[in-house]
């Protein structure tokens, strides 16, 4: 039982390491802000860490939008090669791969205003960690009985029979009677002995 037990705790170990160490997760970009003047998304940008599978939600009003670009553009404050374009006022752009992506508001000046956003993208955390070796199974106890050493207090079974005299009692029983009576007696004594003993070896053996 105390072996299963071991085997069945490592198991357990095993499939929490296994699981997944991140979910994916929805940025609102700006917090409570949102997608506007005014913000250092830099700042913003800077205590989190971006997975593949995450996704990135510019939520702004009407006079916004949000472009995709590459890294020139980015510096620039340019929208003219952008890689996508969103106006929609909710735009929700997922991760999808390693690397840095960069987002602007085309919006004249905007960009120039604060309006950008650099995020660097990490692989997803789905590495298999490496198993730990399981606890070694306690060797299963010995089922050959261990051979018990005679109580010392268990009195010998070897009995001298009572002198017995010759003479004919008055019920009439022969001397040769009463031999076999204690023979008899003997025997029983030394069956009980054997019993209690084999009770012994077997409490011992539980």
């Amino acid at each position: 039982m105390a072996g299963r037990g071991l085997l069945l705790a490592a198991g357990l170990v095993l499939l929490a390491a296994a699981a997944p160490a991140a979910y994916a997760v929805d940025y609102t970009v700006g917090d409570s802000s949102g997608w506007t003047g005014g913000v250092d998304y830099s700042t913003w940008a800077s205590d989190k860490t971006f997975n593949v599978g995450d996704t990135l939600v510019f939520q702004y009003g009407a006079s916004h939008n949000v472009a995709e670009v590459g890294s020139t553009d980015y510096s620039a404050c340019s929208a003219t090669n952008s890689i996508q374009s969103y106006s929609d006022q909710d735009s929700k752009i997922k991760l999808t791969k390693p690397g840095t992506r960069y987002f602007i508001c085309a919006a004249a000046g905007h960009c120039a205003g604060g309006m950008k956003l650099a995020v660097t993208v990490a692989p997803a955390a789905t590495s298999t960690p490496t198993p730990t070796a399981p606890a070694a199974t306690p060797a299963a106890p010995s089922e050959t009985p261990t051979e018990t050493s005679p109580d010392p207090e268990t009195p010998s079974t070897s009995t001298t029979p009572a002198a017995t005299t010759t003479t004919t009692p008055a019920s009439g029983k022969t001397a040769d009677s009463v031999g076999g009576a204690s023979g008899v007696e003997a025997r029983s004594v030394m069956g009980a002995l054997v019993g209690a003993a084999g009770l012994v070896g077997l409490a011992l053996m539980g």
